[in-house]
């Protein structure tokens, strides 16, 4: 994420980067010292897709500055 937007790593901490999920569950996260977006849990796919053959998370990284 940090190459992907042309940010040096102090840069992720500094801008105040946060993932956000679909509902209250927190899927992804923000690995800060690789500047990685990572899981931040297992994702149960039957779980949350069961009865849609496509199953897509969706998240949005906010950056402020």
């Amino acid at each position: 994420v940090a190459k992907d937007l042309g940010l040096q790593l102090p840069e992720l901490s500094d801008r105040g980067i946060g993932v956000v999920s679909e509902g209250r569950t927190e899927y992804f996260a923000l690995q800060g010292k690789t500047g990685h977006l990572v899981t931040a849990q297992r994702i149960d796919r039957e779980q949350l897709c069961e009865s849609v053959q496509q199953c897509v998370l969706s998240c949005e990284l906010i950056v402020e500055g």
